[in-house]
């Protein structure tokens, strides 16, 4: 294995480095977006029932904005809960905008090294071909070991580039629909939270 890595040269590094900071970043995503953090089964009843007894003040709504997601963009709605129906639907989708802004933020990371990876394994390829050459130039296409070393890179840091790229890509995609099927869920539930206090008004 040791060989393997470094046959691939300076370039093999910077791909580990990408490879280990992917790994972080999935595992991180894979626990930060578990349903129970994002949208808390149990809330929406909750919530609606303290809206309809008026069970509700400034702490107990700052409390429920740091619950989770779902809470922030219920507390949200309920920050305007005596304004027009309007007015409270806009608030929630200024909070909806920056609840999404911040849980898609780690995967622009994704995103970087899904799209570096390919080109850091090409620029490795390169200089594997430079080499090759090189060594044709100084002993001619008779040694095959001259040639081996730089052909070797060529592959190598190709070959990770794209072991790289291809889950982390992947990965990225499952995530981008994750976020966007839990928001579907939470602007349900919060549209559910607003009927609710329409009803009383």
């Amino acid at each position: 294995m040791f060989e393997i890595v470094a046959s691939g040269g300076v370039v093999m590094i910077f791909l580990l480095i990408l490879m280990a900071l992917a790994m972080m970043i999935i595992g991180e995503r894979f626990w930060s977006l578990r349903d129970k953090e994002i949208i808390p089964s149990d809330l929406p009843a909750q919530v609606i029932d303290w809206s309809k007894k008026k069970n509700l003040d400034a702490k107990h709504i700052e409390q429920l904005a740091e619950n989770s997601p779902l809470g922030y963009l219920m507390a949200a709605a309920l920050h305007k809960r005596h304004a027009p129906r309007e007015q409270i639907v806009e608030a929630v989708e200024d909070a909806g905008r920056h609840v999404s802004h911040q849980l898609e933020k780690p995967l622009n990371w994704l995103s970087a090294i899904g799209e570096v990876s390919p080109l850091l394994g090409l620029l490795g390829t390169v200089i594997g071909m430079m080499k090759v050459f090189a060594n044709i130039m100084e002993f001619g296409v008779g040694d095959a070991n001259q040639l081996a070393g730089g052909i070797s890179q060529a592959l190598t840091t190709t070959a990770a580039g794209l072991i790289v790229a291809i889950p982390t890509v992947l990965f990225y995609r499952h995530f981008k629909n994750k976020i966007a099927d839990q928001t579907i869920v939470m602007e349900q539930q919060v549209m559910q939270l607003i009927d609710s206090m329409s009803e009383k008004q």
